[in-house]
């Protein structure tokens, strides 16, 4: 986002926590003036660098002349509608003289020289020419200025005494020319607009010299009657964007100044909107859109900026600034953002698809993870979740898949996950080998409804099983298969795919790898499938078996018998090394 309009949103955001209106406290005003004034310095840097002439890696999207319009809008805006506290209620003509002279008085050489003969000639007048700046108060500026206006008369009764015949010099009529000064001076509103056309300037130049010549004590809140007569005569020009801009500032208009404002820049609209509705210069409800204004500006410019879908960070801060239509479209952009998970021959890419693997928050899934926290948007958060673990499930990395879609809160999804997880074991006999791995601290695996967590421990712990087993680990792997069995987390339909891999360890001979009360436990599991297929509960106990046997439930009950037989003989081991005895009813 902007730092400039973050501040903004900050501002008015504690303003409405307090319920105070910014304009109503001090240091509100203080606030806004000072956004106004940070927007006009961008606006000036802009300007300064598209002037610069330097290589650049691509082309400017606007020339300096653009940024340079930019820069007299909001100047004008900042000088009219949101001066230095205090100053709110004070003659404007020298503020609105120093404005012109910034941005467009900029006299050639000769005419430097003639204003300089001009000015030997008047300078006792225009050195002791009074300016509202250089009083303490408004009063004495008032005094001062009636006393120069009686020296200006002094010099017209002097200036009319010259002869007709004394008043051209073989080359010009010297003294039209110093009558119209004088005039000007005089603040003679006639002069003064007779001067500016002659001269070539436009109603600006009028609009600044009425406030220092024909009425000193010339306030913002009068200028738009002034400046309406003012364009009666020198009217605007239409085709010239940047000065419909000013004249609807120069009128008190805002509403229409934006509209212009929109054609010359969005930008530019979008952040005069922004200002202007605490300032309560235009209106802060809704219309038949159900956007405000405001609202209107800022999403023109948010949607300018979406076509650029590296700017998807900026473009959501526009939007979720513009209430709940906002928020639905940023929440739009954020679901079409590219996560970029498959690695890439790109260095950078391919390093932040690295480092999500191992588990980090990294790349487009960090940024938008930090947009929704600051913005509220939990429900796109997981959405957004979702749409990573399904990128990991196709790529099979279930343990990824299983931390998002956990932390997407989608249960359902986590159970088709973990099924996902052991029908590929059904299938080809492997577990998946991220899943050992999985990064869930025991607080996220407490968050997991206790219907889904069983399915989760037991893929979790059936693959650090197996991951020990392959690792050659095999002390580890049978205290990993006892858990299971002692602290229920297999299902019934997997016992006896676990006493089928449980033949590995009871057949190592290096050393015994179960107490006999370990045993036990095997043999008692094996006893009761047997018996409960006795009495037709087949499904509930060799459905999986099956089809990894590939043989039906046939197939499977020869497999046990391998189980049995191992077991058998591993007891036997128990017994001749004299380790626990036999359990009752068991007989091989």
């Amino acid at each position: 986002m902007s730092v400039i309009f973050a501040a903004a949103q900050t501002l008015v955001k504690a303003s409405r926590a307090k319920d105070v209106q910014l304009l109503q406290s001090e240091d509100g005003i203080k606030a806004l003036n000072k956004l106004a004034n940070d927007y006009v310095n961008f606006c000036k840097e802009c300007c300064m660098y598209a002037s610069r002439d330097i290589s650049r890696p691509e082309p400017l999207q606007f020339d300096a002349e653009h940024y340079r319009k930019l820069y007299t809008c909001f100047s004008l805006f900042s000088v009219l509608y949101l001066p230095e506290p205090g100053f709110e209620d004070v003659p404007v003509g020298d503020e609105l003289m120093e404005w012109l002279n910034t941005h467009f008085i900029e006299p050639s050489t000769q005419e430097g020289d003639d204003l300089s003969s001009l000015a030997q000639q008047l300078s006792p007048l225009l050195t002791d020419h009074p300016r509202l700046n250089n009083f303490n108060a408004e009063r004495d500026f008032a005094v001062a200025s009636r006393r120069w206006k009686g020296k200006v008369k002094t010099l017209r009764i002097e200036l009319d005494r010259v002869p007709e015949s004394e008043r051209e010099d073989g080359f010009e009529n010297w003294w039209d020319r110093f009558s119209d000064i004088v005039g000007i001076l005089e603040g003679r509103e006639d002069v003064i607009k007779k001067v500016c056309l002659e001269l070539g300037a436009d109603w600006k130049e009028v609009c600044a010299a009425w406030g220092i010549f024909v009425d000193t004590r010339l306030r913002r809140q009068d200028l738009p009657e002034v400046v309406s007569q003012i364009l009666d005569e020198m009217p605007s020009d239409p085709t010239d964007l940047e000065d419909v801009v000013h004249s609807s500032l120069f009128l008190g208009r805002p509403a229409q100044a934006l509209s212009e404002a929109a054609r010359l820049d969005v930008w530019l609209a979008a952040h005069f909107a922004d200002l202007m509705e605490p300032m309560e210069l235009i209106d802060s409800e809704p219309d038949d859109s159900e956007l405000t204004l405001r609202q209107q500006y800022v999403l023109a410019y948010a949607e300018y900026l979406r076509s650029d879908p590296a700017l998807w960070r900026i473009t959501v801060d526009y939007m979720y600034s513009c209430g709940d239509i906002g928020r639905e479209m940023g929440d739009q952009v954020l679901m079409r953002v590219p996560l970029r998970l498959k690695p890439l021959k790109d260095a950078d890419n391919g390093e932040e698809a690295a480092r999500i693997r191992s588990g980090q928050l990294a790349g487009a899934l960090k940024d938008i993870h930090e947009t929704c926290f600051e913005y509220k948007r939990e429900e796109i958060r997981r959405l957004v979740c979702k749409v990573a673990a399904q990128t990991f499930i196709q790529e099979k990395e279930y343990g990824l898949a299983i931390s998002y879609i956990t932390s997407a809160e989608d249960w359902p999804g986590l159970g088709r996950v973990v099924d996902l997880v052991l029908e590929e074991y059904v299938l080809v006999a492997n577990i998946a080998p991220s899943l050992h791995n999985l990064p869930l601290d025991s607080a996220a695996r407490s968050s997991v409804p206790a219907v889904f967590q069983h399915r989760l421990m037991f893929a979790v712990r059936f693959a650090e099983f197996h991951q020990r087993r392959a690792s050659g680990d095999l002390a580890g792997a049978a205290s990993d298969l006892l858990s299971m069995f002692r602290e229920e987390t297999a299902p019934k339909s997997w016992w006896a795919v676990l006493l089928c891999d449980a033949v590995e360890l009871l057949q190592y001979n290096e050393t015994m790898l179960f107490p006999s009360s370990d045993a036990c436990v095997l043999i008692q599991r094996l006893e009761e499938i047997q018996i409960r297929v006795g009495q037709g509960a087949g499904d509930d106990y060799l459905s999986v078996l099956a089809r990894i046997a590939n043989g039906g439930e046939k197939h499977a009950m020869q497999r046990l018998q391998t189980v049995r037989l191992a077991l058998a003989r591993y007891y036997a081991r128990c017994g001749a090394i004299g380790v626990g005895g036999r359990p009752s009813g068991w007989s091989y």
